[in-house]
């Protein structure tokens, strides 16, 4: 893995070296560039119709960026020791945000989901930080409970009671797509701590069980499994926004029809800049785009694992949890926007992350990567592992 060192002078004329990751920072900056590009792209239409200003979605998301990359900066200062002490408050916090989004007169209602605070002139998503707060929390308690974690099933249970009662409170807002990828997320974070194969593949099975009755336990949900199994059935009503994004998939063939000139962002395909700004991008830049965009995702994800197994190997394993965390949260959320995008799974209404426009995964989106350089840094800076020159992540 290559290290870039930065040196920092102090007053008293010391210096620290400060070890960032060219090829993490690389990946993460070009999905963001990308994710401006295609949020213009795609909202410039819709923008000049309902604000009557074409680039009214990029100056927001170019705001939220600038705010996201000086809030990387400043996590990129704070130790992960500091986190993990600061555990028990992360979860108190967490709890505090998922409660006050669904009381009456603070939670703000948006298609008729209340899963937004309003801040002033923003709408501010609660679930968001709410997820990296308690993801941090359990990776300080795999670490703090490791021995009980893999001797026994109630070291298991326990924070995966936590996760279930946030997942349950995502449910209310109701937010089906946040409270899956958090139970996802941290249960293969327990996994990855040392819980046995029969504690983790158990919980999985009743895990995917209590998820398919809480599918089939609302109308609303029935019925886009219905619509995911056959869209073309009922194209111009429940199947209309899966058919458009299929066919905007389907016009941009090898090269795209070109950056700009997709029609399905024409009031044609709903949420066009949101959820469904994959399709966008294929159309306009065809299966090359796809790869390669599909590329700097692997790229990023497979640089957090091995930072994950470098940290573990260093015998830091707080740091390998929470890169591990932010890693497998990554892989899931965009493997289900893409799916959901190409007919492969159900509407699950999550965004893409740093592509889809949307101010504050965004913003927490790109804090959450100044920690994880931190703990590079951390590692780096440790010598306790080689850091290699050069070759793949």
């Amino acid at each position: 893995m290559k290290t870039t060192p930065l040196a920092h002078s102090r007053s008293a004329g010391r210096q620290q070296r400060l070890f960032v990751d060219p090829v993490l920072v690389s990946a993460a900056l070009g999905l963001l560039l990308i994710g401006l590009v295609m949020v213009t792209s795609a909202s410039v239409t819709i923008a000049e119709r309902t604000a009557g200003e074409p680039l009214i979605f990029l100056q927001r998301q170019l705001a939220s960026a600038g705010l996201g990359l000086a809030l990387a900066t400043l996590l990129l200062a704070v130790p992960m020791s500091l986190w993990q002490r600061s555990a028990p408050l992360l979860l108190l916090g967490a709890f505090v945000l998922l409660v006050l989004v669904l009381v009456p007169g603070i939670g703000h209602e948006v298609n008729g989901s209340q899963r937004w605070i309003r801040v002033g002139p923003l709408n501010f998503q609660p679930s968001e930080p709410a997820r990296v707060m308690l993801l941090a929390y359990v990776a300080a308690y795999a670490v703090r409970q490791q021995e009980a974690l893999a001797s026994s099933w109630q070291g298991f249970v326990k924070p995966l009671a936590v996760l279930c009662v946030a997942a349950l409170l995502l449910l209310l807002e109701p937010d089906f797509g946040a409270a899956v990828v958090l139970l996802a997320t941290g249960t293969v974070v327990l996994f990855l701590a040392g819980a046995r194969w029969r504690d983790f593949l158990g919980m999985a099975v009743l895990g995917i069980c209590a998820l398919a009755l809480l599918a089939l336990s609302s109308d609303y949900r029935v019925r886009r499994l219905k619509t995911f199994t056959d869209p073309w059935a009922d194209p111009f009503n429940s199947g209309f926004q899966l058919t458009q994004s299929l066919i905007a998939i389907g016009r941009g063939e090898w090269l795209g029809v070109g950056l700009g000139s997709s029609v399905q962002k024409l009031f044609y395909l709903p949420e066009a800049h949101t959820d469904f700004v994959f399709a966008v991008l294929a159309e306009e830049l065809g299966l090359v785009g796809v790869i390669g965009l599909l590329l700097l995702f692997v790229v990023l994800i497979l640089r957090c694992f091995r930072l994950s197994r470098l940290a573990a190997e260093a015998g830091m394993p707080f740091h390998a949890l929470m890169a591990a965390a932010f890693g497998t949260w990554l892989a899931l959320q965009a493997f289900i926007n893409i799916g959901v995008n190409m007919g492969l799974l159900p509407t699950k209404g999550l965004t893409l992350p740093l592509l889809s426009y949307g101010r504050t995964s965004l913003l927490i989106t790109l804090a959450w990567i100044g920690a994880i350089l931190r703990v590079h840094h951390e590692v780096a800076a440790s010598g306790r592992v080689p850091m290699e020159q050069g070759g793949p992540p």
